[in-house]
């Protein structure tokens, strides 16, 4: 016997209201708009602001294959597409809602025409015609809102490709916004299609180009490929049942390697705390910019100063996305289980690297080899917590103690006294609060500054120890923090 149901269909209305609210920002929303242009095959793709008010609207065209009229109704339906289907391996969606949600988040009236074989067909989405007649049901409008003819006539001089009108866009244009506000909304915008779709811009295997009011949108890479000063692991593969994930781990260069146009630039959208992570990838297409995934040893790791640096690149194929929990924005991603251990492992070794880069702020290996550097402070773990103590094997700390005499204990007792009230607190607030490390080694300090103080270090090299010039400046360059200066130290020694 078969059990008794009944029909339930959402209330158009309500349901749409209710879609407006799943947290698009508008940079997020016209990326799955352009996600859609890309899986036409668009080469091409133009997004154009235009302010005017309470009537200012933004449209996208590309020049992709195109719909027929059929096929604009199904890609104007929503949930036409069942996200359990399978897709073709190149295709950036998922549920079939993107076109949808996205501009529904962003305006209250939706025009669709393209252009294929010859045709152009028409379609909108019109809320404030909805909600005149609730009891209409799920009425989709052919043709352009009256008035509205001319913001679609971009397509017409095409034989395919697709145009997106926003109109009304009440969550964008609301009470008190200016043009300087929609001119910022144009710049945030940008830096966010320049930083998601970086890799499928990037010259020279340029899948598409992507034009905001007429400009190349020029793209933006979190893990500046190419500089010197930076590190990156090999690529590590994992097999799964859904393909291969990639993972490749990136360590940033401090602050003091980058000029000051270069740390601007490489912050990111959202800066450099933020920015820090996994940023994950489906076909190139980056979906989560930053963040720990939810990973973590005894706790879920956040975001702090110290891990700034670390930046790895996770790609995922198309056919991973129930597994990874892609959300219907394309904006957030949980690894499965299985990966879990691998992936924490992986971030754990490139979080300790970008530790050790902040920290020491970037300071490289000495030249002569794998020598360590001799460094002016260690930290002691005992059980209650952790010590920093002043290393007295330091050549500038061992050469005060040995020719101290009588004045040892003294020393010995200012070094303690220094080493009891490291302002360890005051140091951690001002960091944070600064979002940089404070200055040492020098930094900021004239040449002449820095050789007073090595001259000393190094008289005491060559007279007390009675070592040649040549083997005092090679002690010199392992010797925190002088082995950033090889061109001073080749200096001392040297006949005036």
């Amino acid at each position: 016997m078969n059990p008794k149901t009944r029909s339930a269909p959402p209330r158009a209305m309500a349901m749409l209201e209710s879609l407006r609210g799943l947290g698009y920002s508008t940079g997020a929303a016209l990326a799955d708009i352009i996600d859609n242009s890309i899986s036409a095959g668009a080469k091409e793709i133009r997004i154009d602001f235009t302010w005017n008010g309470s009537a200012s609207r933004i449209t996208v065209l590309d020049d992709g294959r195109g719909m027929n009229d059929s096929e604009l109704e199904s890609a104007m339906r929503l949930g036409d597409k069942n996200p359990l289907d399978t897709r073709d391996t190149h295709d950036l969606g998922r549920f079939g809602m993107g076109l949808k949600t996205a501009s529904f988040s962003q305006c209250r009236r939706l025009t669709v025409a393209s252009a294929k074989d010859g045709s152009t067909s028409c379609l909108r989405w019109d809320l404030d015609e909805l909600a005149a007649d609730p009891d209409g049901g799920w009425l989709l409008f052919e043709g352009p809102a009256s008035g509205s003819q001319p913001f679609i006539a971009g397509l017409e001089s095409k034989k395919a490709g697709t145009l997106v009108l926003w109109e009304m866009m009440d969550r964008i244009v609301t009470t008190g916004y200016t043009a300087d506000n929609f001119h910022d909304l144009i710049d945030n915008v940008e830096s966010h299609l320049a930083m998601v779709f970086h890799r499928i811009l990037q010259e020279p295997r340029a899948k598409i180009k992507l034009l905001l009011n007429g400009r190349a949108v020029v793209p933006w890479d979190p893990f500046m490929t190419g500089h010197p000063a930076k590190w990156a692991s090999p690529i590590a593969n994992r097999p799964t049942d859904y393909g291969t994930v990639s993972v490749r781990c990136h360590v940033l260069p401090h602050r003091d390697k980058l000029t000051s146009a270069e740390f601007e630039a490489y912050a990111g959208p959202v800066g450099w705390t933020a920015q820090q992570g996994f940023h994950v990838y489906r076909n190139e297409r980056l979906l989560v910019a930053g963040g720990w995934l939810g990973l973590g040893n005894s706790r879920a790791w956040n975001r702090e100063e110290s891990h700034r640096l670390a930046r790895i690149c996770l790609d995922i194929p198309n056919t991973a996305d129930a597994d990874w929990k892609i959300d219907i924005r394309k904006s957030t991603a949980r690894p499965p289980v299985s990966l879990r251990p691998w992936l924490t492992r992986l971030a754990e070794d490139t979080r300790e690297r970008a530790r050790h880069v902040f920290a020491y702020r970037g300071t490289p290996a000495p030249a002569q080899g794998n020598i360590s550097i001799e460094q002016a402070w260690r930290v002691e773990h005992l059980k209650t917590g952790m010590r920093y103590r002043i290393e007295e094997t330091h050549p500038s700390v061992a050469a005060v103690l040995a020719g101290a005499g009588a004045l040892q204990p003294l020393i010995r007792s200012m070094l303690r006294v220094i080493e009891e009230t490291v302002p360890v607190q005051r140091i951690w607030l001002d960091t944070a609060e600064n979002k940089e490390t404070p200055c040492t080694g020098f930094e900021g300090e004239h040449d002449a500054a820095i050789i007073e103080v090595a001259s000393v270090l190094f008289d005491d090299l060559t007279e007390r120890k009675q070592l040649s010039v040549e083997e005092a400046r090679k002690i010199m360059l392992r010797t925190e923090p002088f082995q950033k200066y090889p061109a001073l130290v080749a200096k001392l020694g040297s006949k005036k």
